[in-house]
């Protein structure tokens, strides 16, 4: 397994995007990735129920718990490592949630542009 350095989206050190709930492909509490991670969870997100919504209705519900996969169930307001893919989608269906950019993994901009990741930064000025 080939990690990738922890680095956020301005290369400095990647912060812990969430522990309760635990959160990222490895849930290590960052958003973490790996070539094994072939969704890229790279995005750190604050969940809304609009996104929550939307994720559900592409297959994905984040909202049910799963205790046989140690899966809480996520509500609006968690904080959560999101796959790359699926917050681009979401971005362009006017559904994205917020992004926290410091906990926002670095190779998130393989598949989304900064620029679109800081209209909906949490964390900037």
């Amino acid at each position: 397994m080939e990690m990738k350095p922890a680095l956020n989206v301005f290369g400095e050190k990647l912060q812990s995007c969430s522990t309760s709930p635990m959160t990222g492909f490895f849930r290590d509490g960052c958003c973490n990735t790996s070539n094994l991670d072939g969704g890229s969870h790279t995005v750190c997100t604050i969940l809304t129920a609009e996104f929550l919504e939307f994720s559900k209705r592409q297959g994905n519900d984040l909202s049910t718990p799963r205790p046989e996969f140690g899966f809480p169930g996520l509500k609006p307001g968690d904080s959560w490592c999101l796959c790359a893919s699926r917050w681009r989608d979401a971005f362009r269906a006017n559904s994205a949630p917020r992004v926290r950019l410091q906990a926002t993994h670095l190779a998130a901009l393989d598949i989304i542009p900064l620029a679109e990741l800081k209209q909906f930064a949490a964390d900037l000025n």
